[in-house]
């Protein structure tokens, strides 16, 4: 290339180079204008928040103070009329650190200071000097601590705002806590109630509200919301209901939390209120489930808010289903599924018609139901007190019934009433008649018009006194129909005589309900029938004591012949002048006066015993003894007959309480009877045996036994038997027996013989003994 074009290269990259440099200065210039320019639009916009910030920390009354490694106090910023009332509170007239004045202020703020330098600790807490109150505020924030001290507060010593002054002398426990939890002021309420003379010693000792109240506190701080919650203290003796609430006191700058304020609203007389109700709520709810009526109440929506358990089971619905609080229309829904409710044409119209009356004012007529299962209910429908429904319901069924079954009793009673012959009437308490059957009327002539007009029982007395003029009668039937003394309610009769003449007996009874009956009955045939049968009565017993007489003197007429032939025949016997057929004929007239004599005997004794003029001669009987001797006397006879005669006695049946002459004769005549009835190869058997209470002896024999028409009347007197005609033996056996206390029966069955058993008991009631060994036997008993 020629230099001269090289030149010219040289000179166009240089000429190039000179233009691209002067492009970059000029580009480079504007850039450094534009930066200057939004240097000095940010450092405007700096001064401008800057003067907003100090603008708004001046509006609100707040200085800030800032604390120096070294723990002095930096010039505090703020206002200088904020600066300056700051200063009057903490110094008043004096110069001073504000900072040495706050720690003076209260022992505890020199604590809060230094862990608020040391550890960052964020306090909040009120100043108190003399000249006011001051809330001071710290945090640390780039690595320095500040102080903000709220000048506001500084207006409550001059009067202008006194809510803390107030919120001390409230009777209400407040306190605040810090973002720590920590406690920074509390009123004298609050110290009171947790026993502490300042916040220094509570802090100190420890001391908390309630250990929920402190949750519920730092659980307001933390989530910025307020809180409630309720608690129970004990102190004093009693236990105490607190209603706490706790607001947040806000954040700070760097997001943590300013602390909390509380407060406890004493609620003990309510919560007792509240639980003295619940308690009558609870014990209505139990008298309610122990009625035997059903209840349902209602609420104003209509929804099922109380039943007792009567209603769970009158309709056997599920409990779980009713717990669920259906509403009325539902139920009745439910209960017409069941046919639990009456039958009705239009449905609808009836449901409508029972739901009705929620706007009701008083309370409807009783309704009754008739259920398909043959149920009858009585409903009761009221308006609640609070609101809705109240709803009763009463099984009638039975009261039905036993109304129905009561009519029909009273009716059966009027008819039964009318059928009688006396005239019965029936008064109330009150004197008026209640009740008269037909024959009332008719005794005393008058008509049940007549009776209906009668308003008390003096006036019907009045009427009744045309037929019996007695004032006296009539007197005591009101006293014992009206007087309510117990003395004058008795039952007493009596006798008047009526006007024509008859004579009427009168009774009255006091009946439970309190009325009395009285009845008058015409006993005139009646006395003149008992007049007769007294007179002939007179007359019977005159002639039994002539009875007894002629008995007697006849027996005493016939006992001196008998004496005589008996002596004669037996003189004849003894003396052998006569034949052998001639003795036999005497030896049967012998035998046949001694039979007299006893027959005579025993009507003697019958006639005594019916007299009453027998007594007992009792005495220890040995019982075997004496049934050898009655066998050995009877022995000959049964042996001439072919027979033979068995004595059982057991050795260790001992002596019985008894009269051993009558006992004797007893078993003598029974003996007699059973030798009479065996024929050859018979066999009579006389036994004892010992029973619970008694003493039995039977005479059993292997005769022909006696036919089953007269066994009933076997102990009757002078019957005709077949066993000897007729007498009073088997008649006196019984009697004697009796006598004793004790009693004879016949066991006895048709061709095998007879069985007479005596019970004679050990326990003998000495009436018919004399009246000494009567004694005598208490006495050996006691």
């Amino acid at each position: 290339m020629a230099e001269a074009d090289i030149a010219f290269v040289a000179a166009a990259g240089a000429a190039g180079l000179a233009l691209s440099v002067s492009a970059w200065a000029w580009r480079l210039r504007n850039r450094m204008l534009a930066r200057a320019s939004a240097a000095d639009a940010r450092q405007t916009a700096l001064e401008s928040r800057l003067a907003d910030r100090d603008a708004g920390l001046g509006a609100f009354g707040e200085i800030y103070l800032g604390l120096t490694a070294d723990g002095e106090g930096a010039e505090p910023q703020g206002e200088p009329a904020d600066i300056r009332r700051v200063r009057a509170v903490l110094l008043g007239d004096g110069e001073g650190d504000l900072l040495m004045a706050l720690v003076a202020s209260a022992p505890e703020n020199a604590d809060r200071l230094a862990r608020l330098q040391t550890q960052g600790a964020p306090c909040d807490f009120l100043a108190r000097t003399p000249r006011g109150i001051l809330r001071v505020q710290g945090r640390a924030a780039a690595g320095a601590a500040w102080l903000k001290l709220s000048s506001e507060v500084l207006r409550g010593h001059d009067g202008a705002d006194e809510a803390e002054p107030l919120t001390e002398l409230s009777p209400v426990p407040s306190w605040r806590v810090d973002g720590t939890g920590r406690l920074v002021w509390a009123n004298r309420a609050w110290l009171e109630e947790v026993k502490a003379e300042s916040v220094a010693d509570a802090v100190d000792r420890g001391l908390g509200f309630d250990r929920g109240a402190d949750a519920l506190i730092a659980e307001a701080a933390r989530l910025g919301m307020r809180q409630e919650g309720f608690r129970w203290t004990s102190g004093g003796g009693r236990r105490r209901a607190w209603r706490i609430i706790a607001e947040p006191l806000g954040r700070a700058e760097s997001g943590e939390a300013l602390g909390a304020a509380a407060f406890a609203l004493d609620v003990t007389e309510a919560e007792e209120t509240r639980d003295t109700l619940r308690r009558h709520v609870e014990g209505h709810d139990e008298t309610l489930n122990h009625l035997a009526d059903a209840v349902a109440i209602f609420g104003p929506s209509k929804r099922l808010a109380y039943h007792n358990t009567a209603f769970q089971q009158l309709f056997g619905i599920d409990p779980a289903w009713l717990d669920d609080r259906p509403t009325h229309a539902e139920l009745l829904d439910r209960l017409r599924q069941r046919r639990q409710l009456p039958e009705r044409d239009d449905y609808p119209a009836w449901k409508a018609h029972e739901l009705e009356f929620y706007g009701a004012t008083e309370a409807a007529p009783d309704d009754s139901w008739s259920l398909p299962d043959g149920r009858t209910l009585r409903v009761v429908r009221q308006p609640h007190p609070l609101g809705g429904v109240l709803l009763l319901f009463s099984d009638i069924t039975g009261e039905l019934d036993l109304r129905s079954r009561y009519n029909a009793q009273i009716q059966v009673q009027r008819a039964t009433l009318d059928k009688l012959n006396d005239a019965v009437a029936v008064f109330g308490s009150d004197g008026r008649l209640r009740l008269h059957n037909e024959a009332f009327e008719t005794f005393w002539g008058v008509t049940a018009d007549q009776l209906g007009e009668a308003s008390d029982f003096d006036s019907l007395a009045e009427l009744c006194k045309r037929t019996a003029p007695d004032a006296a009668l009539w007197l005591g039937l009101k006293a014992r129909v009206a007087d309510p003394d117990p003395e004058s309610r008795v039952a007493v009769s009596g006798e008047t005589r009526t006007e024509d003449g008859r004579l009427a007996a009168w009774q009255t009874r006091p009946l439970p309900d309190g009325a009395t009956l009285v009845a008058f009955a015409d006993v005139t045939a009646r006395r003149e029938l008992e007049q007769a049968l007294t007179e002939r009565e007179a007359a019977l017993r005159e002639s039994q004591e002539l009875k007894r007489q002629f008995v007697g003197s006849v027996s005493y007429e016939l006992r001196t012949p008998l004496t005589t032939i008996v002596g004669y025949s037996e003189l004849l016997e003894a003396q052998g002048l006569l034949d052998e057929r001639t003795r036999q004929h005497a030896g049967a007239i012998r035998v046949a006066a001694n039979q007299l004599a006893r027959s005579i005997d025993d009507v003697l004794d019958m006639a005594q015993i019916d007299a009453g003029e027998m007594d007992l001669s009792l005495g220890d009987v040995q019982v075997c003894d004496v049934l050898e001797q009655c066998a050995e006397r009877v022995r000959a006879r049964v042996e001439g007959r072919g027979g033979v005669v068995e004595v059982v006695c057991p050795d260790k049946i001992g002596a019985v309480r008894a009269d051993q002459k009558r006992l004797v004769q007893a078993l003598d005549h029974l003996l007699d009877n059973a030798a009479r009835s065996i024929s050859e190869g018979g066999r009579v058997t006389l036994e004892a045996a010992r029973g619970v209470g008694e003493t039995r002896f039977r005479v059993t024999d292997t005769g022909h036994g006696i036919p089953y028409h007269l066994q009933a009347h076997v102990f009757d007197r002078y019957i005709q038997r077949e066993r000897g005609g007729p007498g009073v033996a088997l008649a006196l056996v019984k009697a004697l027996i009796e006598l004793h206390g004790g009693w004879a029966e016949l066991e006895s069955e048709p061709g095998r013989g007879a069985s007479f058993i005596l019970h004679l008991p050990h326990d003998i009631q000495p009436a018919a003994a004399h009246p000494e060994l009567g004694l005598e036997l208490q006495e050996g008993r006691a």
